[in-house]
């Protein structure tokens, strides 16, 4: 029973980005033949969060706000996440190509995953079910703990 399904919001436990959110985009449940022999799942998640938004701001300023955003992208050992009870519906199977991780490319799927993080973060409302929508706000608030 795979519980770290694509489009889980999980909490990275250890190294850089230890207590970050991020989203699965693939499970590798037994392993690979290369150097990882080991259960594990790409993620993509934010580093640094939008800051924070209060009702009497514009809309410019809000939107200014919320550029701060500052994905990632890697590949972690299953061990090292913290799957939550929240689904999003982002797409980013599209976005990351795992050929692309490599070199230069990465800094161009960063790009698209900010574009695509921060769009879903100006339009929240615009969430189909009311399940991915608890999701999408949790993703993207501060970890309070």
């Amino acid at each position: 029973m795979a519980i770290l399904k694509s489009g889980k919001v999980v909490i990275i436990l250890a190294g850089r980005h230890a207590g970050k959110k991020a989203v699965v985009i693939k499970n590798i449940e037994d392993g690979n033949n290369d150097d990882k022999r080991f259960s594990h799942c790409l993620v993509a998640g934010i580093a640094r969060g939008p800051r924070k938004v209060t009702r009497g701001m514009s809309k410019k300023k809000v939107e200014k706000r919320s550029r701060t955003m500052k994905p990632f992208v890697k590949y972690i050992n299953v061990r090292h996440v913290f799957p939550t009870r929240y689904q999003v519906d982002m797409d980013l199977k599209k976005a990351v190509d795992e050929a692309d991780l490599v070199g230069d490319k990465k800094v161009e799927v960063k790009k698209t995953l900010k574009k695509i993080f921060e769009d879903r973060y100006l339009n929240q409302k615009d969430v189909t079910s009311e399940k991915k929508a608890a999701g999408s706000s949790y993703f993207f608030q501060k970890l309070r703990f």
